[in-house]
């Protein structure tokens, strides 16, 4: 049974909250580690959780990792240095100048495809996003800017609406389940927004960056949205 044809407000099986808590932990650490580095990451990375958590998701998942996961362990370097070495990585690949190697916004990807010229913010693609977002009780932070499209956001969302079908968070008041439930949603906005783009941002990531944590994190990415 899933949220499908599960009458409203009828808790999901246990083995069903399992694998919700397993894809929400995926999205989470992916999430984590395309968001601009900060020491949590540069942390993780450098004492090997990241590595350990990766193979974590990836065996509960049942998803393939090549040689590159191991990568992802410590390389030697102290966290100061890798935070350093990340963020001016990050900057190269998803910030660039006059534009990154590697767009980590879907709206730009998706331009791409309908031979358009990406504007962020007021493409349909990004729009579309952010409507789809706001009907699931969800909207801008307060304080930022950047489009909601971004990968490590739409990533957060994914986690969001894992949690909402296993029962591990409710909606906010007067936010009730879309027709499909919340793993409808799930599975509406994995199929027609992240892996209409991400799965190519992966693979780009895996060619351009000189970090083997990006190769590794790239790779993690398009096994889960397989």
């Amino acid at each position: 049974m899933n949220d499908t044809v599960r009458k409203a407000g009828e808790a999901p099986k246990p083995s069903e909250a399992s694998a919700w808590q397993v894809r929400a932990a995926a999205y989470e650490l992916l999430a984590l580690s395309f968001r601009y580095p900060d020491r949590t990451l540069a942390e993780a990375v450098a004492g090997g959780e990241w590595a350990d958590a990766a193979t974590e998701v990836a065996e509960a998942l049942g998803v393939p990792m090549g040689d590159s996961a191991q990568l992802g362990h410590v390389d030697g370097r102290g966290v100061e240095e890798l935070l350093h070495a990340l963020r001016v990585e990050a900057t190269r690949l998803f910030v660039g100048a006059p534009e990154p190697l590697v767009p980590p916004f879907e709206g730009v990807w998706r331009a791409a495809d309908d031979g358009v010229q990406a504007l962020l913010f007021v493409n349909p693609h990004s729009m579309e996003v952010e409507r789809f977002m706001r009907s699931c009780g969800l909207g801008r932070p307060e304080g930022t800017n950047e489009p909601l499209d971004h990968a490590a956001t739409e990533l957060e969302f994914l986690q969001w609406l894992c949690m909402l079908a296993g029962g591990m968070a409710q909606a906010p008041e007067g936010v009730e389940a879309p027709d499909g439930g919340w793993a409808g949603a799930h599975d509406r906005f994995l199929e027609d927004h992240a892996r209409t783009w991400m799965p190519r941002f992966a693979q780009g990531v895996a060619a351009e960056s000189r970090e083997p944590f990006y190769r590794a994190a790239a790779e993690l990415l398009e096994a889960v949205l397989g």
